[in-house]
């Protein structure tokens, strides 16, 4: 995909009014330790996800009834017996939460959310590997639009303004 076509696409969703792209930077050469389970670890960076980019953006305090998530994963690195592993270890990981989590997994290669999602994640962990690879894309990003952090640190760049919602409304995040 060429720069000119990641700008066209950047722009078109970028004018979605409940568009919200968030991503989780893992800086491999700070851990001390190898990654042995990648479906565990990807179930633990999901919540880190979860924790540093989706719920500090939303007013928790002003709900009473379930939220409800729905993610939708690539399926490239799950292995079909741990297809359920992320839903159930989000809903434990969250169990002192009125959150509900329905995960689906889906083939890159067949499915545009999914295509979009490794759009997004791959600029960002390009903006950080080598600048260079992205230069011309970064400048037309909205910092309104995305969510980005890394890890280890913690350290948090972008939207940073709560997304409003009505009590009525199902909280609906795709990755």
């Amino acid at each position: 995909m060429s720069d000119l076509e990641k700008i066209e696409i950047f722009k078109s969703i970028q004018d979605i009014d409940t568009f919200y792209g968030c991503a989780k930077i893992f800086e491999k050469s700070s851990m001390k330790k190898e990654i042995i389970a990648s479906n565990i670890f990807f179930n633990y960076a999901v919540k880190l996800l979860f924790i540093d980019c989706i719920l500090p953006l939303l007013n928790l305090d002003q709900l009473n009834e379930n939220i409800e998530f729905i993610l939708s994963v690539d399926n490239r690195n799950i292995r079909v017996g741990d297809l359920n592993n992320l839903e159930m270890y989000l809903k434990i990981e969250f169990c002192l939460e009125n959150f509900n989590f329905k995960v689906t997994y889906y083939d890159s290669a067949t499915n545009y959310g999914i295509q979009l999602a490794n759009l997004i994640v791959n600029t960002f962990y390009n903006s950080y590997k080598d600048r260079n690879i992205v230069k011309k894309v970064l400048p037309h990003l909205k910092e309104k639009n995305f969510r980005i952090s890394l890890f280890p640190g913690h350290k948090i760049k972008g939207r940073n303004k709560k997304i409003e919602y009505t009590n009525n409304e199902n909280i609906v995040n795709n990755f």
